[in-house]
């Protein structure tokens, strides 16, 4: 067993966000690492309630015996993002926008420091995020997360690995890979309506196209129909 894969029979801790890419994670490491720990990091986000309550709805339908209940922090950024889209729901960038438009500043920086001091208290190993190839974000590189991993070792006296197993696969090869999970439950929007996707932001419009592109069925409910 190589280094880059003996990590996935330890515990392991997976910052999850009720999307594709985190849940599909946590149904994948349920399978190998003898516990999973699901963890939710509220930043008070127009999403996050919404994200929440599908997430359990998600880890429920999973019933994965080795997977422990839901970790939830809070970390409000409120007074650090002001009238920011994120915050008020206004401008949320829409279905045309370029990734680049839905950065939030911080955030992994913010996630996984508040996960990596509780993983260390707890005697957890492992941090995963599930972060795709192609990411253009400053804060979701390999060298990143090896040089925040050290940092948060340094501070606390830990031995704590940082993993991103989806580093080199996009969206639509993590997709195919979680067809026997409860993708119903998952959600992928930055302003859900009630318990439905709005079917017009950024977050949607990926979540589409890669059913699309996977030629897998789409379970999602919108509020607006999806654009074909």
């Amino acid at each position: 067993m190589t280094t880059e894969t003996a990590w996935r029979k330890q515990p392991v801790a997976v910052l999850v966000s009720g999307g594709l890419d985190s849940a599909i994670l946590v149904g994948e490491l349920a399978q190998s690492s003898p516990r999973v720990h699901p963890v939710y990091v509220h930043f008070g986000l127009v999403w996050e309630l919404a994200e929440e309550q599908r997430l359990r709805k998600f880890l429920a339908a999973l019933a994965a015996p080795n997977v422990a209940p839901l970790k939830v922090f809070h970390s409000p950024l409120d007074a650090v993002y002001g009238r920011h889209w994120s915050t008020t729901g206004r401008d949320t960038p829409g279905y045309d926008t370029a990734d680049e438009a839905v950065f939030l500043p911080g955030r992994n920086l913010l996630l996984c420091t508040q996960a990596g001091v509780w993983c260390h208290l707890q005697q957890i190993p492992v941090l995963a995020l599930g972060i795709l190839a192609g990411n253009p974000f400053p804060d979701s590189t390999a060298e990143y997360f090896r040089d925040l991993a050290g940092v948060i070792n340094t501070a606390v006296g830990s031995q704590l690995q940082i993993v991103c197993p989806y580093q080199q696969l996009n969206k639509v090869q993590v997709l195919r890979r979680g067809g026997g999970f409860p993708l119903a439950e998952t959600m992928s929007c930055m302003h859900p309506e009630q318990d439905l996707h709005c079917g017009r932001c950024n977050k949607c419009a990926e979540r589409q196209r890669a059913f699309r592109a996977a030629e897998i069925p789409d379970p999602t409910r919108y509020a607006t129909d999806p654009t074909p």
